[in-house]
């Protein structure tokens, strides 16, 4: 019986442990919560609360970048962690097998509350069904690749990043020290490339129903095009070999966090398309590396916390239940209310923590018995005298 192949088999590129990074599972709920304040400020869908002008104003214009910064955060981390976790050993089976039941049965839970509660009377099958088999970022049609469970697009990339990790790894173990920067510098250029061309190439009709300034067909090009978001993937690859060599920048959480603060702020200032990920990805790049180092040097965090890392472990769950249950309230049971300041803003903590409990009822209910169920190949009694059983690493 042949093996099956293996995800990585030049160990010598790999070091010979893996420092276990729990700071980097506590900042996963600080990006998860970014894109979920992002999504509060819509006004259509009716999730803002506020009645207020210069309240809902100022609601949307403070959290207006913050989805897209938390989505970027989550690419370069994949990437980050795929590669730190990855061991020789491995095969593509099992490591396909694990990312599948990572992500399928949690988005396939809240694609039917999102079916059942609002989106199945008015979503046509051409649409639902991609959103399903999670391709419909795919298609250019702003029915299809925004449907169903909106947030639910990123996973669309996700499963492409899955779809190439165990081709890409091995070029990027091989990558020599000294030439780690340039790649890295590589990773960003391809992300101005693809603005460049969205601005330049892509048409400048219709607009997007968002109101977002770009045309519908920039938007799904530079920002929900699978392949598209390869760079902020490679790059945390890269990332992490930068940190496994020790060739990472020493920058502390502080300058990083603050760098991530200046990137976002001038997001804010560039048009549309440069400000989806092109400003702050390299204050991402530098925290991520920052919050790494900290782990391996032992370095006592806040994101180290038991609490941090509860949210960190519901974070998933937290990120595809947040429209959902966003939405459902606002037009269910508030019948799109709005309200003066103080309870607006209780009514977005209410927002958060039942989300919160959505998110940690997916953790214990689905994800956690699919995977200590599914995710690991069921043991040999007796391993053949000339293969040693091989371990998988659970790769999160």
């Amino acid at each position: 019986m042949t093996s099956p192949s293996p995800v990585a088999t030049d160990s010598s590129a790999v070091p010979s442990y893996r420092t276990k990074l729990p700071s980097l599972t506590g900042l996963r709920f600080i990006a998860a919560a970014l894109v979920f304040f992002f999504h509060a400020t819509f006004s259509d869908p009716p999730m803002n609360p506020f009645a207020d002008q210069s309240w809902e104003e100022g609601f949307r214009w403070l959290f207006s970048k913050a989805g897209w910064m938390g989505v970027s955060f989550f690419f370069v981390l994949s990437g980050f962690v795929l590669t730190w976790s990855a061991r020789p050993g491995d095969t593509l089976s099992g490591f396909w097998r694990r990312r599948l039941l990572k992500i399928f049965p949690n988005h396939v839970v809240m694609w039917a509350f999102a079916m059942v509660l609002f989106a199945g009377a008015t979503t046509p099958v051409s649409a639902w069904l991609p959103n399903l088999l999670l391709i419909h970022s795919w298609f250019p049609q702003h029915g299809t690749f925004i449907s169903v469970n909106p947030p639910s697009w990123s996973l669309c990339s996700e499963l492409l990043f899955y779809l190439l990790f165990p081709l890409l790894l091995r070029p990027v173990l091989r990558i020599k020290k000294r030439a780690l920067w340039v790649w890295a510098a590589a990773m960003v250029a391809g992300m101005l490339a693809v603005q460049l061309v969205t601005d330049f190439l892509m048409p400048q009709h219709p607009p997007t129903p968002e109101g977002f300034g770009v045309s519908l067909w920039e938007f799904w090009f530079g920002y929900n095009f699978p392949p598209v978001r390869m760079f902020e993937f490679v790059l945390g690859m890269i990332l992490a070999r930068l940190v496994m060599t020790g060739a990472a920048p020493r920058v502390g959480i502080v300058p990083a966090a603050l760098l991530c603060v200046a990137g976002y702020a001038a997001a804010m200032a560039v048009p549309f398309l440069y400000g989806l990920n092109l400003m702050t990805v390299i204050p991402i790049a530098l925290l991520i590396c920052a919050v790494a180092r900290a782990d391996i040097e032992g370095t006592r965090t806040v994101l180290r916390g038991r609490a941090m890392q509860w949210l960190g472990e519901v974070s998933f769950g937290f990120y595809l239940a947040q429209y959902v249950v966003m939405y459902s309230i606002r037009t269910s049971l508030m019948d799109e209310r709005l309200f003066s300041p103080l309870p607006a803003v209780l009514v977005l903590l209410g927002f958060f923590f039942a989300t919160l409990l959505a998110g940690w009822l997916l953790l214990v209910c689905v994800e956690r018995p699919v995977m200590r169920r599914w995710a690991r190949p069921a043991a040999r009694t007796t391993a053949p005298r000339d293969e040693e059983p091989q371990p998988v690493p659970a790769l999160h």
